[in-house]
Order: structure tokens, then sequence, then C-alpha cells
């Protein structure tokens, strides 16, 4: 009993305490909501206040922008509104100048038809005028106006070759004055620097004996040495009254230099019979071909021409034994390339290649004997067959003017031939063609008219031609000096140069009586 009692005050204790609590909660919670209430009345109307000054605000920044927009709107109508008066204004102003330019173009018209008709009438009249004028010409004269006509070309056509013919002395003398300066200085100096010996051969070679007596151990019993080594070596013996001495002949240079080292290795032997004597032109065939490969080599190398084909360098060697009027092939084209290297570089082309096209341009003489053709036509056909470069093709076919060369270094090739070939005893020419040569530019210089008398003097290098007077004028002398020289230069093959010399003479003879 005494345990519940407390319990019981306890529970009621805590009951009015919960009470006074919510009681105290509820009054507390009564005064906050209150104050919200007035806090939230406050914010309200302090919204509303706000919300009515920002409507306020934009309606006033629309209002302006309105009022900008529709400012900016008249002000770009008003200048477009501008633009088209400007442009109707000068359509209008282009309109009243086209109407005056169209009826100044209808007074123009007017006028240009009036005259046209003037210049009808005028034509008519000029025309009558001339008929007559012509009718009185052809009475004057005696002509008719076909004669009239054909005297009258043939008058303008004189003229004409007078003024062509002093034109062409004009640029003649114009363009050799300086050209002719220049191309004697290199020459002179590509001539001075190039010091070369001139090697005359013949067809012929001979060997010299010990004595007589070798000359009978040559020939052999009933001649069968000498039958031996002709048929080998494709050479024939010449065992005649010359003292101690032995000539050998034939067209192949090659053959009879195997010839002469075979029969100068007997002759030293001392034993001549047809077994040695095979054995002897086996020997020399092999000395003979190393000699050819060697001297071929040296003539690369002395020129300075390198990366050539070994069967060109062969045929180079070749060179050595062939001769052309009497001068040595291989010197010559030794000759030629140094020449063509010293003019090269003086004129400031390749010296290399110059050097090479002056070295091979005779090549073809190393097998014209072997084979059908000119050594030009060979030559360029072993050119291209070892695939040397074209200019050197064109330079080997042009060298003689067979074609037309297509570089300097084919022009400067033909004048250092024709310089090495011309140098004082460098060739001569059999009797037999040279007067051939005379009597051919003495007949064409008579081909002409008005040629009286032809004179090929000085060796065939001037050739003086006696003109009829009457039929060649001072003007015509040149135009027939061009036309003589034209066709030497395609009719005749001729080392140097050959001058034309013309002669006219006017005399007039009277007999005082």
């Amino acid at each position: 009993m005494e345990v519940v009692i407390p319990i019981i005050s306890g529970v009621v204790a805590l009951v009015v305490g919960f009470l006074l609590g919510f009681i105290y909660r509820k009054n507390i919670a009564e005064k906050l909501t209150g104050a919200a209430e007035k806090v939230a009345e406050v914010i309200k109307e302090e919204a509303h206040r706000e919300a009515s000054a920002k409507k306020k605000e934009i309606l006033l920044e629309a209002k302006e922008e309105s009022i900008k927009t529709k400012n900016d709107i008249e002000r770009e109508v008003k200048e477009r509104r501008d633009e088209v008066k400007k442009h109707e204004k000068r359509l209008i102003q282009k309109e009243e100048q086209l109407d005056k330019k169209s009826n100044s173009f209808e007074r123009k018209e007017e006028q240009l038809q009036k005259k046209m008709e003037d210049l009808d009438a005028k034509t008519v009249e000029a025309d009558g005028i001339l008929a007559k004028q012509n009718a009185e010409l052809e009475r004057i004269s005696g002509m008719s106006p076909e004669q009239a006509k054909d005297f009258l070309l043939s008058t303008i056509e004189n003229e004409v070759k007078v003024e062509a013919a002093l034109l062409i002395k004009d640029a003649e003398a114009k363009a050799k004055l300086d050209a002719d300066k220049k191309a004697k200085e290199i020459l002179a100096t590509a001539v001075q620097r190039c010091a070369v010996d001139h090697v005359t051969e013949t067809s012929v070679s001979v060997v010299q004996l010990p004595n007589d007596e070798m000359k009978g151990r040559i020939i052999g019993r009933e001649g069968r040495n000498i039958r031996t080594l002709e048929s080998l070596t494709g050479i024939d013996l010449i065992i005649d009254d010359t003292p101690e001495a032995v000539i050998l002949s034939g067209f192949d240079p090659v053959r009879r230099e195997i010839a002469k080292v075979a029969l100068e290795k007997l002759v030293a032997d001392g034993r001549v019979h047809p077994a040695r004597i095979e054995e002897m032109v086996e020997k020399a065939k092999k000395e003979v071909e190393a000699s050819i490969r060697e001297e071929g080599e040296s003539a690369s190398l002395e020129t300075g021409v390198h990366g050539v084909n070994p069967e060109l360098i062969r045929l180079l060697g070749k060179m050595k034994f062939r001769t052309s009027y009497g001068q040595n092939v291989l010197r010559h084209s030794i000759e030629v390339a140094h020449l063509c290297g010293l003019m090269a570089g003086e004129l400031g082309l390749d010296i290399t290649l110059a050097k090479r096209a002056g070295l091979l341009h005779d090549i073809g003489k190393a097998i014209d004997h072997e084979q059908e053709g000119s050594h030009v036509s060979l030559g360029a056909a072993l050119l291209k067959k070892y695939r040397e470069n074209d200019i050197i093709v064109n330079a080997c076919e042009a060298h003689h003017g067979d074609v037309e060369p297509t570089s300097i270094i084919s022009v400067l090739v033909m004048a250092a031939d024709a310089i090495s070939a011309a140098r004082p005893g460098a060739r001569r020419e059999t009797l037999e063609s040279y007067i051939k040569r005379l009597q051919k530019l003495e007949e064409i210089a008579n081909s002409f008219d008005g040629v009286e008398k032809t004179f090929a003097i000085q060796a065939g290098r001037e050739l003086r031609l006696i003109v009829v007077p009457e039929t060649v004028d001072d003007s015509g002398m040149t135009l027939l000096a061009r036309e003589v020289a034209k066709r030497i230069e395609t009719e005749v093959e001729y080392p140097g140069n050959i001058k034309i010399n013309l002669i006219r003479e006017t005399r007039a003879i009277e007999y005082a009586k």
C-alpha cells in the first residue's frame, strides 16, 4: 500500500506536468503563429509593392524600346525613300541623255546618208574622169593596161632587188663586224693553244732487211714463203731492186701493220718457212690488237674523254693505222677534240661533251674499208648503236654538211675539223681529185647568167668571176656572189673556205678621127 501511493502520486504528477507543458506549448505556438502571420503579411505586402514597381519598370523599358524601334524603322524607311528618289532622279536624267543621244544619232545618220549619196555621185564622176585619163594615157604611151602593169611590176621588181641587195650587204657587214672579230679571236686562241704534230703516211710500208740475201729467204723455194705470208695477211709483198728493203702494199692499214710486224720478227729470227710464218703472224695479230687497244685508251686519256664503250676505244685505236689524204686519222681526231674543247671553253659550253664529239666524229673511218657506206653514216650508226649522246651523233652526221647541225657543239666540230684539215702540211690531195674540184668550181660559176669568164686561183681557195657589165649591175653583184657561194656549198666538198670574187669593168671606147 505504501508502495502504490508513491507510484500513483508520481503518475498524477507526471500527468499534471504533461498537461501544464501542453498548455504552455500551445500558448507559445499560438503566439508564434500569430507573429508568423504578421511577418507573412508584411512580406506579402512588400512583395506586392516590389512586383508593382518591377512591372512599372518593365513596362517603361518596353515602351522605351518600342519607341526606339519605331524611330529606327521610321529613319530607315526615310533613308530608303530618299535613295529611291535619287535612283528615280538618275533614271530620269539617263532617259533624257538617251533621248538626246538618239536625236544626235538620227541627225548624224541623216548627215552620213547625205555624204554617202554625195560620195556615190563623186565616185561615178571620178570613174568617168579616170576612164578618160586612162584612155589619154593609153593614147600617149601607146601601151595597153596589161602592158603598163607588166612594165610597172618589172620596174618595181628591179627596185626591190636593188634595195634587197643593199639591205643584205648592210646586214652582212653589221653581222660580220662583231662576229668575225669574235670568231677569229676564238679560233686563233684555240689554234695557238693546240700544238700537235702532223704525221703523213702512205698506203705502203717498208721493212728494212739486214742484207739482200734475206729477200731470197722471204721468197722461199718456188715462192712458197711469200705466198704463205701474203695469204695469211692479205697484203702484197713487193720485192724489187730496192736494196735491203721489202715494200708491203695493201688497202687495209691494220693488215699491213700485222704483215710488217710479222716480217720484222721473221727477219730478226732468221728462220723463214711456212710454219714459222704462221706462228709469227698469229703473234703479230695479238701484238697489233693489244697496240690498238693501248692507242685507243691513250687517246681517251690524252683528251680527257672517259666512259667510252670498249668497242669504240678499240675502233679509235684502229684509226692510228688509217690515213685521210696522208693525215693520220687518230692524230686528227685528237687534234679536233682539243680544238673543240678550247673553243667550247671560250664560249662557256660543256668542254667534256665537246671533246667527246671531236674525238668520235671520224669513228666511221675505222670501218669504212670493211663496210659499205660513207664514214659519216657508218660513224653515226656506230654511235647510235653504243648509245652515245644525240649531240655527239649529230656532230658526226653534220661535220661534212650532210645534215643540219642541231647544236653549237656540232658547229664547233665542223670548224675544228676544217682547221685541222687546213693546217699547212696536214693533208695532201691527189692531183686527179684536185683538178676535178677546180673544174667543178669553174663549171658552177659559168652556169650563172652574166658570168663571162671564171678562174679558180690560189689552189682553189679563190674563185674569180668576170661578169658582163651590161647584164649584172653593181647591186646585182652581191646577189650573184651569194648564189654562187650557196651553190658551191651544196655541190662541192672542200677544206677551209673559198672566196668568191666578182669583177665588173665598164669601158667606153671612142675613136678621134
